[in-house]
Parts: C-alpha cells; sequence; structure tokens
C-alpha cells in the first residue's frame, strides 16, 4: 500500500499543477461562468473514459502506471467539488439559468466524453487486436 501511494501522490502532483496552469491561463468570461473548470472536468471524462477502456482491456498497463495516471493524474485534473461549489455560488447570487446551464453542461457534457472515450478505447482495441490477427 505505501508504494502505491507514493504512484497516486506524483500523478495527483502532476494533475495538480496542470490544472492550476489551465485554469489561470483560460480566462473567465465576463459573468464569470467557470469555462475553464468545465473544459478541464469535460476533458478528464473523455480522457479517463478512453484510459479505463483502451489501457486496461487487456493489461496494456501496469497497477502502478494505472494508480499515478487514473486515480491520481486524472483524480487531481479534474475536480467535482469546485464544479459543485461554483453551481452553489451562481444559485445563491441568483443566476439560477447560469447554475442549470453549468450542471446540465457538466453532467450530460461529461457523460458524453465519457462515452466518446470508451468508444474511442474499444475502437483503437478493436483495430489494435486485428493487426495481431
Amino acid at each position: 500500500m505505501g508504494k502505491n501511494l507514493i504512484f497516486v501522490g506524483a500523478g495527483g502532483f502532476g494533475g495538480t499543477l496542470l490544472r492550476y496552469g489551465l485554469d489561470e491561463s483560460i480566462p473567465a468570461p465576463l459573468n464569470g461562468f467557470p469555462a475553464a473548470i468545465l473544459l478541464i472536468n469535460l476533458m478528464g471524462c473523455l480522457f479517463l473514459g478512453w484510459f479505463m477502456t483502451y489501457c486496461l482491456s487487456s493489461s496494456r498497463i501496469s497497477e502502478q502506471a494505472r494508480l499515478f495516471i487514473g486515480t491520481g493524474f486524472t483524480g487531481a485534473f479534474t475536480t467535482f467539488s469546485t464544479f459543485t461549489v461554483d453551481a452553489v455560488r451562481f444559485m445563491e447570487n441568483g443566476q439560477n439559468t447560469v447554475a442549470a446551464i453549468y450542471v446540465l453542461g457538466s453532467v450530460v457534457g461529461g457523460l458524453f466524453m465519457s462515452g466518446i472515450g470508451v468508444w474511442l478505447g474499444r475502437k483503437m482495441s478493436l483495430k489494435q487486436e486485428g493487426a495481431k490477427a
């Protein structure tokens, strides 16, 4: 367990730095809509859907790499807590329409992007298996 924590922590460190850098570099629109967080979370959903399908489907990756990339990096890169606090902030400020757009965009968009990631992972796995035959 101790060694696994190092892999998760190292991945988390990288994911956190990338999220912070993107959040700082993507300007928020004038109404304060958290476009960077939405984009980060959608990218994370796409990536994790692909990663969990393609890389893990036929043991293409070690347990340590899965912990580093899937649990650590992607877990720290995406941020459910920031999403929920932003949504609550919109509601408290009477911006219920913006909150609804953000919540629907995040949840429906996240499911859609995860689905695309899974689809890509399966497609790539089938293509690779066909190339081996």
